[in-house]
């Protein structure tokens, strides 16, 4: 027999509550919706720079175009045909269609559907929970803020949506609604097989159980005729159910061993300890997306509640759960988002309103909403602003080796190569199922722990590299360019005599080598004068001012990258470089500018064309440019001379020693600072 409808609990004693609810009809509660609507959306509608989005979709495709998901492991030469795990293959199966028939805009949509549906449901949750007014629409824009960090067509994306989904049916069922637990057996099949992260979803479902078990023990006393409460044996029958189909999957029990295989084993490797999105929060990421005033204000608004008799147990465990894997990975960083939105809006939305309600909430519902709606954009601005996530629709080139690809297609560059697993995604989507040009390690770092130690220790031990080229002798090595100062790997292969740089743009280095098939290649491509890596940076400074017909070989290679790829920001810097020690200052200028609109954080671009404002008796403009080097790449030494000399040349005399003392605190060996200051306090 179907199990009787859950009673529902009584209602607590009222209280005057500072945000007012409001029928989903009411006209302000429908304005204030649009308006954070259009605020998530703007969240997540910034360019997309996720290396791992092209694997995901040559996966998707494969799987598409077979008919099946490939039992054996075809992603990478050296596992090739080995019996791994396909991780995420609905997800990828799903995200392709988008793509096929869309391109960036379907990949949008995805972006788009996937975050109104997840914060959509969570808004219900919060209303379920009793927040009916206007503040909890304010709390979806702030969460979404945190959670676009994780918004890049990736799993998560998907998974977002399932938990949002499972937390409806479970607080709906908990508020005394209908009850539609079995539809989480269906969830959680879809979890398993899209992403490493279906225990969460079981774990949310366990919680759910234990706590309607306790409740039952000790019953509220409800009102005459309200029925029975809910039955707790239902979620554990779900439960084991939804555990069950989770083995449903193309590979059994070893894709549901992964999390735990990870926490065990993986996760003290040297490679996934290095990896970003692994690491504790990085918290200069995270400081103008509210994400600080959520972690402190949640528990609190919890724990206001829980000292005036509404603890509520399941929101306390997400809360402690959440945080602490959270605090710990920032790759959980959406899940936290998604979790903490219902239960922080209905915590701040319920909040009993102080003696005496405060004037705002007298306002009438219009009223509120338009200050709700200024919320709604006041939160995010500083967040939407950042350009570390440029607004747009499209990709940021400059993390795909679009280029490089293109060279190794044309010259027949492939055999067993290297390659940063960050490059492998596009590698795939270009080459695959060519054998001769598949990664030697993908996104998911696929390797054997041997192979993923030496890895780990690439970028800082030239003997790493020797050890696994000795182990496997590659044909070619394809390294990544976006940071050269911080990637010594690109200094090893500059010194290793077995190696050619033959292609160089601001997203990769191809080198072949010397001696084996593509030797042609190395004896025409070659480069001899530019080098891939930045360890030779100051002996090029040195040879370009000491000898002129070494600047003009080496102008002469750049133009050469220049022609090969439209990546050129660096090649471009160096040229300016080379033009302002020959006095061609216009040259310097129109590279400068060039290199900018390829990549906006060119180093010290802005400053050098503020130096160039200086010279030219524009000290105003030069002000500009050298606060634009500072907000796109921080407080680099000797910046803040730069704006005090700007300032002096404006005339502002205390901001120009304003300036100068800052330089001095930050860099207290900056002589040409401490000549400055002593000038201007010597009255010179």
């Amino acid at each position: 027999m179907p199990s009787p409808p859950p009673a529902r609990r009584p209602p607590p004693p009222a209280v005057a509550s500072v945000d007012p609810g409001l029928s989903l009809r009411h006209p302000a509660l429908l304005l204030t919706a649009v308006a954070a609507a259009i605020g998530i959306l703007l969240s997540v509608s910034f360019k997309i720079s996720d290396p791992d989005i092209f694997q995901h979709l040559r996966v998707g495709r494969a799987i598409w175009e077979s008919h099946s998901v490939p039992a054996q492991y075809l992603w990478t030469w050296p596992a090739y045909g080995t019996a791994e795990v396909l991780p995420s293959w609905l997800f990828r199966a799903l995200l392709w269609p988008f793509w096929a028939v869309g391109g960036i805009r379907g990949l949008y949509a995805w972006r788009w559907l996937t975050t109104l549906a997840a914060f959509g449901m969570l808004w219900a949750v919060a209303r379920r929970l009793g927040a009916r007014g206007l503040i909890p629409l304010v709390v979806m824009v702030v969460c979404s803020l945190i959670y676009r960090q994780r918004s890049q067509a990736r799993p998560e994306t998907l998974v977002v949506v399932l938990m949002a989904a499972e937390l409806l049916i479970l607080e709906t069922r908990r508020q005394g609604g209908r009850d539609h637990s079995l539809w989480i057996v269906g969830i959680a099949w879809i979890w398993a097989n899209a992403h490493i992260s279906y225990y969460l979803g079981l774990m949310m479902l366990a919680l759910f159980w234990l706590d309607a078990g306790l409740a039952s023990r000790r019953p509220v006393r409800a009102a005459a005729g309200a029925g029975r409460p809910p039955r707790t044996g239902r979620l554990g029958v779900v439960l084991l159910a939804s555990a069950a189909v989770s083995f449903l999957n193309p590979f059994g029990w070893r894709a549901l061993w992964q999390p735990f295989d990870f926490f065990l084993h993986l996760r003290h490797e040297a490679l996934y300890q290095s990896v970003g999105e692994l690491m504790p929060i990085d918290w200069d990421n995270n400081r103008v997306n509210g994400l600080l005033a959520l972690m402190i204000g949640w528990p609190v608004l919890a724990a206001w509640h829980a000292l005036r008799g509404r603890l509520d147990r399941v929101e306390a465990v997400l809360l402690i759960f959440f945080t602490t894997i959270t605090l710990f990975g920032q790759r959980f960083l959406g899940f936290y988002a998604t979790i903490a939105a219902p239960y922080a809006a209905r915590d701040l939305g319920t909040l009993g309103a102080p003696r005496g309600v405060p004037f705002v909430w007298r306002l009438p519902a219009g009223a509120r909403a338009a200050l709700a709606i200024l919320a709604c954009g006041a939160v995010g601005l500083a967040e939407w602003r950042r350009p570390t996530y440029p607004l747009g629709v499209g990709f940021i080139p400059l993390w795909y080796p679009v280029a490089a690809c293109d060279f190794m297609e044309a010259q027949g560059v492939g055999g067993r190569g290297f390659n940063d697993f960050d490059l492998a995604g596009y590698m795939l989507y270009r080459f695959w199922p060519r054998r001769d040009r598949l990664p030697f390690m993908d996104i998911h770092m696929t390797g054997t722990p041997a192979d993923r130690y030496l890895y780990a220790w690439l970028h800082s031990r030239e003997q790493a590299w020797w050890d696994l080229d000795r182990k496997y002798h590659f044909d070619y090595a394809l390294v990544g360019r976006r940071v050269i100062k911080e990637n010594p790997l690109l200094d090893f292969l500059d010194a290793d005599s077995a190696y050619a740089l033959v292609f160089a743009d601001d997203v990769a280095a191809l080198f072949v080598r010397r001696q084996g098939p593509l030797a042609p290649v190395a004896r025409r491509f070659a480069y001899r004068e530019l080098p891939a890596g930045g360890g030779r940076t100051a002996e090029l400074q040195r040879r370009c001012s000491a000898d002129s017909a070494f600047r003009g070989r080496l102008a002469a290679e750049l133009g050469r990258a220049l022609a090969s790829s439209p990546r050129d920001a660096k090649a471009r810097s160096l040229l300016a470089n080379i033009a302002l020690m020959d006095g061609r200052s216009g040259e310097a200028r129109q590279h400068l500018l060039a290199a900018l609109a390829v990549d906006p954080f060119t180093l010290r671009a802005h400053e050098r064309l503020g130096l160039l404002d200086l010279e030219e008796g524009h000290p105003g403009e030069a002000l500009r440019e050298f606060r634009e080097e500072a907000r796109m790449n921080g407080a680099l030494p000797g910046l803040d001379l730069r704006v005090g000399q700007a300032y002096r040349r404006l005339g502002d005399a205390g901001a120009a020693r304003r300036w100068y003392q800052r330089e001095l605190r930050r860099n207290p060996a900056n002589p040409e600072a401490r000549d400055s200051l002593a000038r201007m306090t010597g009255g010179g």
